[in-house]
């Protein structure tokens, strides 16, 4: 079988390195830019986002099925255009990738469908966006709608916090496009946690809750990012809360989209606020998270590649599938190039030992995730923020979490940085039982 992978960053080389983990007598491609995976697959020459290029590649290269990894492609279509060519594609089309890629659209599907969420507001121009937020008070969050590479969204604990994020959509377009539309929320106080679910549209098939750590710095403070770790599982996510979540409200929302005539299948990733109240839905993305997919897929046990192609049109459907998982945790650590996520340097020199790869990984337990590499002249060069994902296995995330330090401790290069502290809530959770 030959399978493309459409992306390059970390979250692809963990779907990449599951895939061939399972299936190794498979002919793997991935979208270039990624001196891990290549040590897995063939890359080609295409962006992901450009999808004449990609589907010209399916088609040339008489591609099985494809992998899509990032939202831009989703949201682009990529997965609609290599349907209607008879090719086979896990990930939803452009009108269920809305789900992510306008949070307006989002949020009003999860109003009309009493999806438990926080109180918005909608705007296109910034006056009637600053009053609203002005009567939510001095605490609210104001996100540009479309996609913002995870950055789109700006957490104000002040009026003056406040005017400064609607400047940043309005007045000086940080965002471009993606504020054509603000929404601006109540800012819901709580833990947060990640609860991904495959679906063919009709079944869904929960994965372990995973937990990410958006800001830049050790205790969670500095900048939101991308994601600078995660870990899995969430210990307070346990079965009770994800029978609950699936039912009021990834069911409700799998219905809404249903109603307005989408089909959905692949990934409905779920970013919850644990309230008082219950769990409230931040944030819903349409692609496996990132960094979460590098923290799930090591403990997953399921064959990864039979969930894939069930959960795709054309294929049998989830019904009757369940995921397994090893026992244990998983803690993945993001090292950035220093400054990220503000401005930064990249071409830096790094050097990961080989049984750091993944090759070694029955053994040691850990495994590195390429996410902006590149290899040149022979070396492993940076060229982005994040650059590697360090993620380890263990009894339990203190273990996990040792693991993934030392290994990090063993990669060469001056160009990087990370938080210290990565599953730091779930360890004081354990450690006070």
């Amino acid at each position: 079988m030959k399978i493309l992978i459409v992306g390059h960053g970390g979250r692809e080389h963990a779907l990449l390195w599951k895939l061939h983990r399972d299936h190794p007598e498979n002919d793997y491609l991935f979208t270039a830019g990624n001196a891990g995976m290549e040590t897995l697959a063939r890359p080609v020459a295409a962006r992901p986002v450009d999808v004449e290029t990609v589907t010209a590649v399916v088609r040339d290269e008489d591609v099985d099925f494809t992998v899509i990894g990032p939202e831009a492609p989703l949201a682009a279509g990529l997965a609609d255009r290599l349907r209607a060519q008879g090719r086979a594609a896990f990930g939803p089309g452009a009108d269920g990738a809305r789900l992510e890629a306008s949070k307006a659209f989002a949020k009003r599907l999860m109003d009309e469908r009493g999806v438990p969420t926080a109180r918005f507001g909608v705007f296109r121009e910034r006056a009637a966006a600053a009053a609203f937020a002005r009567e939510l008070g001095e605490r609210c969050v104001v996100k540009a709608s479309g996609l913002a590479a995870g950055k789109g969204a700006i957490v104000c604990g002040t009026r003056a916090e406040a005017e400064h994020a609607l400047d940043a959509c309005f007045v000086r377009r940080e965002f471009g496009a993606a504020a054509d539309e603000v929404v601006v929320e109540e800012l819901l106080e709580g833990e947060e946690v990640s609860l991904i679910a495959l679906t063919d549209g009709k079944s869904l098939l929960p994965f372990l809750a995973s937990q990410d750590h958006k800001r830049a710095l050790d205790g969670d403070r500095g900048a939101n990012t991308g994601g600078m770790g995660a870990y899995a599982p969430v210990s307070i996510a346990h079965d009770a809360f994800v029978a609950r979540a699936l039912d009021d409200i990834f069911r409700p929302t799998l219905d809404g989209l249903a109603a307005e005539g989408i089909a959905f299948s692949g990934v409905l990733y779920a970013g919850l606020m644990l309230t008082a109240d219950g769990p409230r839905v931040l944030e819903w993305n349409a692609r496996f998270g990132d960094p979460e997919c590098e923290a799930l897929l090591p403990l997953l046990e399921s064959d990864l590649l039979e969930l894939l192609l069930a959960a795709s049109p054309g294929g049998e459907g989830l019904a009757g599938h369940r995921a397994r998982w090893r026992e244990g945790a998983c803690v993945t650590v993001v090292a950035a190039s220093k400054g990220y996520p503000d401005a930064y340097e990249t071409g830096a020199t790094i050097d990961v030992p080989a049984d750091l790869e993944g090759g070694a990984f029955d053994q040691t337990g850990v495994v590195v995730f390429h996410a902006g590499t590149e290899r040149r002249a022979g070396e492993v060069l940076t060229t982005g923020g994040r650059v590697l994902d360090v993620t380890a296995v263990g009894t339990d995330p203190g273990e996990a979490r040792r693991r993934a330090y030392a290994a990090l401790d063993r990669i060469g290069g001056d160009g990087l940085r990370w938080r210290t502290d990565i599953g730091w809530r779930e360890i004081d959770r354990l450690k006070s039982r």
